[in-house]
């Protein structure tokens, strides 16, 4: 409470003692007209005699001991996924009870999160409302339509040593030594990942490419069929100039039905279009300068977080299942009675 109504709570419990003391002089009546009960007057009366008017002040109604409070170590846990993460409450929940066998409600972690003032995302991250919803679909069985697309990706630039101009200092000069050793950065390079993800289980195979035309498209569509444990039937993409006549007949000749969806409307593209979002929220934003200007380190990093998101990452559109245990969960025949 502020101190304005604090001070405007102690000014009106004074004026409640005052008024049994020096108009009625009984307490059952002072009372009975500001409609209190005997043992709150008496309550103030008792803190009045032994602190003053700063006895009147309302104290905390904190219990002195919660048995059943969160403890700290899980509010701690809760506290770095949200910073690092931007994870929500449901996802936050997901991750507690995977990886430290923690199991707490929704309505928990967002009590606790509201204390401590981290409640709201960044405004970037939070909820947007649209004016139309789109109903969500999902094909039965594994390999029945998989989604690909690609996205740019800036490289961070590579350190170079600097070079000395004709007619500079000597090479076995000190200046010269100076000048060899500093460090610059080199023009950044243009970097494209290509993005393939299974309608079903939201299994996915990425890599990076320095082009983005159809012979690259091509080649990541043999790296797609050669990775993924299923058969495919249909691959779904948009109408990038990357996606063309040559990918089009490539895939038919590996007896895969291409379709392209409509025009301007990257939404029938959503679950791959969505992972992308991950992919900047979860993984380019955590390298912080550790991936450099160079296109095997892309590829080795991507492929660790492939492995993380395919393995290990629990998915909120599955109910918190990793993609391969969908994959599992839809390959596994139920056992017989």
């Amino acid at each position: 409470m502020s101190d304005p109504l604090q001070d405007r709570q102690v000014r009106r419990r004074l004026a409640v003692l005052r008024h049994a003391e020096e108009v009625t002089g009984n307490v059952a009546m002072t009372c009975r007209y500001y409609g209190i009960s005997r043992q709150c007057y008496y309550t103030w009366l008792r803190r009045f005699d032994a602190e003053g008017p700063e006895g009147l002040r309302d104290r905390s109604h904190r219990p002195h001991h919660s048995p059943n409070a969160t403890e700290a170590e899980v509010v701690e846990k809760i506290v770095h996924l949200r910073r690092h993460y931007h994870f929500g409450p449901a996802k936050i929940v997901m991750y507690l009870a995977r990886y430290h066998d923690v199991t707490i409600s929704v309505s928990g972690v967002w009590r606790i999160l509201k204390r401590l003032g981290l409640n709201r995302l960044p405004a970037s991250q939070r909820y947007q409302r649209h004016d139309r919803r789109w109903k969500r679909y999902e094909k039965a069985q594994p390999g029945h339509r998989v989604q690909i697309d690609v996205t740019f990706i800036e490289a961070l630039p590579a350190p170079t040593p600097k070079t000395t101009k004709a007619g500079s200092a000597p090479p076995s000069s000190p200046e010269h030594i100076v000048e060899t050793t500093g460090l610059t950065a080199r023009r950044r390079r243009r970097y494209y990942q290509f993005t393939a993800i299974d309608d079903c289980t939201r299994l996915r195979v990425l890599k990076v490419y320095p082009r983005a035309d159809q012979k690259t498209a091509v080649a990541f569509l043999d790296h797609v069929l050669s990775r993924l444990p299923f058969k495919v039937d249909v691959i779904q993409t948009d109408n990038g100039a990357e996606f063309q006549s040559a990918f089009h007949w490539h895939a038919l000749d590996q007896g895969l039905q291409n379709v392209y969806i409509k025009p301007r409307t990257p939404r029938l593209n959503g679950k791959v279009e969505r992972s992308h979002r991950i992919d900047a929220e979860e993984f380019y934003r955590l390298l912080d300068g550790v991936v450099i200007d160079d296109s095997k380190s892309f590829d080795d990093k991507l492929r660790e977080w492939e492995d993380y998101y395919n393995y290990h990452r629990p998915h909120g559109g599955l109910g918190g299942q990793t993609p391969y245990e969908r994959l599992h969960q839809k390959t596994t025949k139920p056992a017989q009675a």
